[in-house]
């Protein structure tokens, strides 16, 4: 019999905010969806992998596996960031283990075939025979790496596996709009700058929690003690990001009085404006006014997320004690988020639960990334 759209568990998830329920349990607590989900949702989408700023140099590489893929990603002689799957196109050969600087060619552990940083492959040591270096079968401009199609925006490295999304550009044309603003340099404030949380959730679930400032009163206190629940505002692009602003933005100062510097051209919104969206699939991005943060999350497993939280200045040359202290406030911001996910992924057990519901007037961003989700799903059907 043929299916009924109509009233598929997906179907239910796509109506209006007022009626719809959430993604079914399935979606966060079975392997076998999880692999199916990335297929249809992070392959072919342009999904958050790493930040430039983890190969700042040129040569630098660092090896990353996503939903189980090995990738490679790598600063090239030139300086330009690249992704390719991390494999000799000879046996399958994993090529780099280890973050590390490539200071001449690529080589392959096993057989010593080598590939330029661009990809190329360049020697193919005794592949005639011993001394032959040739053969009339192995062409090499047939076999260089296997490239991932990338871009990268705000220094976050997006992929498209797939490699059938539109451009980048396109996609996200509202959201580099809306911020077109902070489209200035990003710099990194370094390893004090940076940290990952282990969390036993579904990527979903962070994302969810992310977008809406529904739960400050409860699970952030110290925040809403000064950026109120009535201070914030709901962000609801369907198809396209979801998040929340807050009115308060309220700068940290160090002993002194002292601020980091802002971003330059800002409008006066931003002076107390800031805003924190979910770009889909699995980017987490923060705006204000003297810093910014990126948040990329690791799908590991159905019920295991690596959440890798990046800070970013208007001037490299900030004050080390202020920025230390400022990833210190935001880990444990970010910290106090874990043990929700957590619970709303053990909550998944549940046979009863069909997905829950969503408040029309809290909860529309969550509703619009589970709107999205549902739709690349069926798309995919």
């Amino acid at each position: 019999m043929a299916k009924d759209h109509n009233t598929t568990p997906l179907n239910a998830v796509r109506q209006p905010v007022e009626v719809a329920n959430g993604l079914p349990n399935a979606h966060y607590a079975d392997p076998d969806v999880f692999t199916a989900e990335a297929r249809a949702v992070l392959y072919s989408s342009w999904a958050g992998l790493a930040v430039a700023a983890d190969v700042p140099k040129p040569g630098d590489a660092k090896p990353i596996t996503f939903t189980g893929i090995p990738l490679l990603l790598l600063r090239d002689k030139e300086g330009q960031v690249r992704v390719f799957q991390n494999i000799c196109r000879h046996r399958g050969m994993i090529l780099v283990d280890t973050a590390r600087k490539i200071e001449g060619a690529i080589r392959c552990p096993y057989h010593s075939w080598c590939y330029s940083t661009q990809g190329r492959l360049v020697s193919t040591p005794h592949v005639g025979g011993a001394g032959h270096n040739t053969h009339d079968a192995i062409v090499k401009d047939d076999l260089g790496l296997i490239e991932v199609r990338s871009h990268i925006w705000r220094d976050i490295v997006f992929i498209n596996i797939d490699g059938k999304a539109d451009p980048f550009e396109d996609i996200h044309a509202d959201l580099i709009a809306r911020w077109h603003e902070h489209d200035t340099p990003l710099h990194h404030g370094g390893p004090d700058s940076a940290f990952t949380l282990n969390v036993a959730t579904n990527w979903k679930l962070a994302v969810e929690n992310y977008c809406e400032s529904y739960h400050l009163p409860w699970v952030h206190p110290g925040l809403n003690s000064y950026s109120r629940l009535e201070d914030h505002y709901n962000i609801a692009e369907y198809g396209k990001y979801s998040g929340q602003g807050t009115l308060v933005y309220r700068q940290l100062q160090g002993e002194a009085g002292q601020t980091f510097p802002d971003f330059a051209g800002l409008s006066d919104f931003w002076d107390e404006g800031a805003e924190y969206i979910a770009l889909y699939p699995n980017v987490l991005l923060g705006a204000q006014r003297d810093h910014a943060f990126a948040i990329v999350l690791e799908p590991l497993a159905h019920d295991q997320t690596a959440e890798h939280i990046h800070l970013y200045y208007a001037d490299p040359a900030t004050d080390a004690d202020l920025r230390a202290k400022n990833a210190a406030l935001w880990k444990d911001v970010f910290e106090e988020d874990i043990g929700v996910v957590e619970g709303m992924q053990r909550g998944r057990a549940a046979p009863g639960f069909d997905g829950g519901r969503f408040s029309p007037a809290m909860d529309g961003p969550t509703h619009c990334f589970h709107d999205w989700v549902a739709g690349k799903l069926q798309a995919a059907e």
